[in-house]
Order: structure tokens, then C-alpha cells, then sequence
């Protein structure tokens, strides 16, 4: 009497074989960290463990909350991105009534490739799985829905981090979803993260850092995501000239059109990019406005 078989079985050439059900990436399922035990952890979480390790790398100064006073959720929170300091800091500093309702779209090749970094994600950050390569129905529709339930989002429509301490092109999915769900974004600048823990490091170093939340945006009548986006773009760009000046340099720097490029030239190529972006303090000059006229009220 044959013994019974204990390999596994073979497969006929040309049958591919049956793909097994994905339960991480973009499928993993966080619904979990949205259930009353998960929050009420996730709130211990960050008061403590995150809340400290923010205060100590970062020593975060806190600018433009009163800019959302007036503001009711959902709200999109846009801003620009450097380290992965950035979304412990943007969440710390957000007021709380905000932080406690907010979800943050997450790299699904980064931070949802491992169940155990899923876990920690979802639960301490609220982390939600996007695709940064490419459009996602399946994202979309989820944050959709997210954001219909009452969710505030943060995102950072670059995509992933800054390389070498550029800003990059803003994608329009942030300015995408606040048209679906007519809700406004809010646009957010971070300065100093680049310097706690770059894209490449691993062990971080204590660097100030400064968050300043900008007037909350809606979208024009019949203005599309990408126009949307760049307006959105734009008001960051201000907001970090606003950081390092002061409100009334920033808007008048806006209004002549001359507010320093977050983005590297197109021309500066290798170890002239990283001279410009440290010799100034965005990376570009700014024009002599010494010479130009606030415009007359009315002509912008």
C-alpha cells in the first residue's frame, strides 16, 4: 500500500496559479483602529510616547491656530513633506478636537509592507494605506468616505519625502478629494523636520522645527483639481516665506509675485543644488523688492 502524498501537488503547464488574498499594502483593513478601544489607545498613545518624543527632537513652535478657530471638520490638512518627523509633528500641533478625528494617508509600500509596522501605523498615527505611484480607486473612494463620515484627513501631496531637502510637485490628490466632498484644505508648512531625521537617515538629531497652519482654502467655482492644487501649493510656498519673515514682508512679497521657489531651479544641477538650497533660506534668492509698490487695492 502506497503511503498518502505529503508534497504538494503539481500544477499542469500554462494554469497560473491562484493568487492568494492580499491582507497587506493597499488591502490592509484598519477599520480596527477606528473602534472605541483602538481610540481611546491611540489617544494614550500620543499624549504620551509621541507627544515626548516630539518635544525632544523637535521643540515644535506652533504658529496660525487661530486661522481654524472658525473652522469645522472634515478638513483636509495639506502640507509639505520632509522626514518622517513630519507626521508625529503635524498631528501633535493640530488642535485637538481636530487630532482626535484625523486620519493620515500613508505610503502603502512603506508603511503597510510589514504587519507589524501596519499595526503600529494604523494604531499610534491613524495611518490609512494610499497608492503614491499611481491613481487608486479603491484609496479614493475609502478616504471618500472617510472624510464623509466626519474624518479629517492629513496628507502630503508631494507624495513621499523631499531627497534632498527640495520642495517637489504637488499631486492633485488632496485638492481632488476636497472638490468630491466640498470641504476645505487647510495648508501647512513645516520647517526644520529635514534636519531631525532626512530621508536616508536613520537616527535622528534634535533640530527645532516650526508648524504654521494658513487660512483654510475652498475650491472656485469650476476650477479643477490640478488648479486647485497649485493654489494650494502656492499658499505653502507662502506660508514658509511668512515663517522666516513676517506677515506683512510674506503678502507683500505675493502680491509683486517675487516669494522664494520651495522647488530647485531647473537649471541647478548636482552639488550646485545642494549649495543653493543652504545658501538661502528656501533654496532661492529673493528678488530686490526695495523698489516695488504694494498694489492699489482692487488690481489683484
Amino acid at each position: 500500500m502506497r503511503a498518502f502524498p505529503y508534497t504538494a501537488p503539481t500544477r499542469p503547464k500554462g494554469l497560473a496559479p491562484l493568487r492568494e488574498d492580499s491582507t497587506l499594502g493597499i488591502d490592509y483593513d484598519s477599520d480596527w483602529a477606528r473602534t472605541p478601544v483602538a481610540k481611546a489607545t491611540r489617544r494614550i498613545l500620543q499624549e504620551t510616547v509621541l507627544r515626548t518624543g516630539i518635544e525632544v527632537l523637535a521643540s515644535p513652535t506652533v504658529l496660525g491656530t487661530d486661522r481654524l478657530d472658525r473652522l469645522k471638520g472634515p478638513v483636509i490638512f495639506a502640507a509639505n513633506h520632509h522626514s518622517h518627523v513630519d507626521t508625529g509633528l503635524l498631528l501633535m500641533s493640530l488642535p485637538r478636537r481636530f487630532r482626535e478625528r484625523a486620519v493620515v494617508a500613508a505610503g502603502a509600500d512603506y508603511f503597510f509592507d510589514k504587519r507589524s509596522k501596519a499595526i503600529v501605523s494604523a494604531l499610534m498615527l491613524h495611518a490609512f494605506p494610499i497608492e503614491r505611484k499611481k491613481v487608486s480607486r479603491q484609496s479614493s473612494d475609502q478616504l471618500l468616505e472617510l472624510l464623509h463620515d466626519g474624518w479629517n484627513l492629513v496628507i502630503f501631496p508631494e507624495g513621499g519625502r523631499s531627497p534632498d531637502g527640495w520642495g517637489q510637485e504637488f499631486k492633485p490628490g488632496a485638492a481632488f478629494l476636497a472638490l468630491r466632498r466640498g470641504c476645505p484644505v487647510v495648508p501647512v508648512h513645516l520647517d526644520g523636520t529635514g534636519e531631525v531625521l532626512p530621508k536616508g537617515k536613520s537616527r535622528p538629531r534634535r533640530h527645532p522645527c516650526t508648524v504654521m497652519f494658513g487660512t483654510p482654502l475652498r475650491a472656485h467655482d469650476r476650477e479643477d483639481a490640478r488648479r486647485f492644487s497649485a493654489r494650494v501649493e502656492r499658499a505653502i510656498v507662502e506660508l514658509a516665506d511668512e515663517s522666516t519673515t513676517d506677515w506683512w514682508t510674506a503678502r507683500r512679497n505675493a502680491a509683486a509675485d517675487t516669494t522664494p521657489t520651495l522647488t530647485a531651479p531647473a537649471q541647478v544641477r548636482g552639488w550646485r543644488r545642494e549649495w543653493q538650497r543652504t545658501a538661502g533660506r528656501h533654496g532661492a534668492a529673493k528678488p530686490d523688492t526695495a523698489d516695488r509698490a504694494w498694489p492699489p487695492t482692487g488690481r489683484r
